[in-house]
């Protein structure tokens, strides 16, 4: 998705015999859109698809019912409140969704003891708190706070915790990408880009030795604990353009302009149906009578979410670092009051924060009403 890599030892020719120490290697395709898209190819030492027993384990815990309640509400999520939930994986808990995406929180206290893989969907996990690493066949990838990490559809990982999480994590039912409008015709990221291709942190090989052979894989929202043949892990080498990522999202880098310019400029990365934006301390407009906080607008076709991680948030009053709002498509939304007065001549601002802008409304989960605040949606009147 963001360049092509190469790693260990690969064949001259794909889809060629190769031998390592005398012994023939298995090539494991690991394709997007059939075979039409991004891809990489790896090379195992013994065969990776070798399945020994699978066991249907059913719904996954953190699945809730999610429906429109009230469907112009403004809801304040307060996931600060959601208890330690065990795993990354398992402990997750789903608090939003659509066709399109769906918006999960963890607040993990243990490593994966077991591998684990999303076939639903490519994984785009902010790190709010927390330290340790995800480990794939391809390498390993450290993470620390304020970090993206990126595990693309199917992949077998686990994370390994240095200290507790609090995780957002965005479930993309289709590809993640970088925004087309940031790539020259040829692919590579362009100069005037808001990143770099060097921004982007790959997974350091050679892989560690997995743990154990048996791995819990998500499929259709239900779980299989599937008993491999063989160590995933047991890799040679790899190349190709598909491959998890760390981006720190301080290396994300906004325009700044006379006037408010519109929340697209903050986009980072994107997908069918929505776009994931990015929000970190920058020099504000320099116009002399600039209003630097965010205009009230209508925007009919998005709803909005925003998971508020630290800073003075210049448009919202009432919003720890940790929760999640959501404002929906219908009704004009913006500052609450005196912010947007008060941000007149200020020079900076230091706030950090993730968006999710959604082309289809998001459903609610029960999940999220049992730790919502439910005096947000007039708060702009109290």
């Amino acid at each position: 998705m963001i360049h092509w890599l190469q790693r260990g030892q690969v064949p001259d020719v794909p889809h060629t015999a190769f031998e390592v120490d005398g012994k023939l290697v298995y090539e494991h395709c690991f394709t997007r859109a059939g075979f039409e898209s991004v891809y990489s190819i790896l090379y195992h030492r013994d065969p990776p698809h070798w399945i020994t027993s699978g066991e249907g384990l059913g719904r996954h815990p953190g699945l809730a019912a999610a429906h429109r309640v009230d469907p112009l509400r403004r809801v304040h999520i307060e996931t600060g409140k959601l208890g330690q939930t065990g795993t990354a994986f398992l402990g997750r808990r789903m608090v939003a969704e659509n066709s399109d995406v769906a918006v999960w929180v963890a607040r993990p206290s243990e490593s994966e003891p077991t591998l684990v893989a999303n076939a639903d969907a490519d994984e785009l996990v902010f790190v709010h708190r927390g330290r340790g690493r995800v480990e794939t066949p391809l390498g390993t990838v450290g993470f620390q706070p304020h970090d993206y990490v990126y595990v693309p559809q199917a992949m077998p990982h686990r994370w390994v915790l240095d200290e507790p999480g609090h995780l957002l994590i965005i479930e993309s039912r289709s590809s993640l990408r970088i925004p087309k409008q940031y790539r020259a015709p040829e692919g590579q990221l362009s100069m005037y880009a808001p990143f770099s291709h060097r921004d982007f942190r790959p997974p350091e090989w050679p892989p560690s030795k997995a743990p154990g052979q048996r791995m819990l894989v998500l499929s259709g929202g239900s779980l299989t604990a599937c008993e491999l043949a063989h160590d995933p892990f047991d890799l040679v080498g790899w190349s190709g353009q598909l491959w998890p990522f760390v981006f720190p999202i301080s290396s994300f880098r906004p325009r700044t302009g006379q006037i408010h310019l519109p929340p697209t400029i903050h986009t980072t990365f994107a997908g069918n149906g929505y776009v994931v934006c990015s929000f970190v301390p920058r020099v504000v407009d320099f116009h002399e009578r600039a209003i630097p906080c965010p205009y009230p607008h209508s925007s009919p076709d998005c709803d909005e979410i925003l998971f508020y991680v630290e800073g003075n948030f210049t448009s919202r009053k009432g919003v720890d670092a940790g929760s999640i709002t959501l404002h929906p498509r219908g009704v004009p939304h913006g500052p609450h009051p005196g912010t947007y007065e008060a941000s007149i001549g200020s020079q900076k601002t230091d706030e950090l924060a993730v968006m999710l802008d959604t082309f289809k409304p998001l459903l609610i989960s029960e999940n999220a009403l049992e730790i919502e605040d439910a005096e947000y949606n007039l708060s702009w009147v109290r």
